[in-house]
């Protein structure tokens, strides 16, 4: 599984001209979902993404030092299976991205580990399969890449 997290002052998703979902200062999280991804990678990205210290304590100054829930901001999660793309000649290639029926119900139950992990209310998502405007202010800007360890050991299952 792999998440591009962005430190934002706000973000919102808009789908047929309508926001669905937005949030003020927090994370914005974009996930593409691995055809071999399981449960182990959802945890370790939801454990990951709330655990990052990507906000500054304003009580000592310190920067990069308390959590998106020390904070209590909010976390954007959005499925974006192109994270899974890679280019074959100019053409890009998903064949490596989970299918959609079977994403669909695992992004459902990544979003669901957020809330428990964290606060229902706090966790906001996108609308998964369908085309989203991302709107986003990014605040730094500060932006972090992370993989699952499993998602790296079947890529390179795969490569040999």
């Amino acid at each position: 599984m792999r998440a591009v997290i962005q430190r934002v002052s706000s973000s919102s998703v808009t789908v047929d001209g309508q926001i669905v979902s937005e949030i003020g200062p927090g994370l914005l999280v974009l996930i593409g979902i691995h055809e071999s991804d399981t449960d182990a990678d959802a945890d370790y990205i939801c454990r990951k993404v709330l655990n990052m210290r990507l906000f500054t304590n304003e009580t000592t100054g310190k920067g990069w030092d308390q959590t998106v829930m020390q904070k209590n901001y909010g976390v954007l999660l959005v499925s974006q299976f192109t994270l899974y793309g890679f280019l074959k000649g100019n053409k890009p290639d998903f064949h490596v991205a989970m299918p959609p029926d079977k994403a669909k119900p695992f992004y459902a139950s990544l979003v669901e580990k957020f809330q428990k992990a964290y606060n229902p209310d706090a966790v906001k998502d996108g609308v998964f399969g369908a085309m989203m405007q991302v709107n986003l202010v990014n605040d730094g800007p500060v932006t972090m890449q992370l993989e699952s360890p499993q998602s790296s050991k079947n890529e390179t299952k795969a490569s040999t």
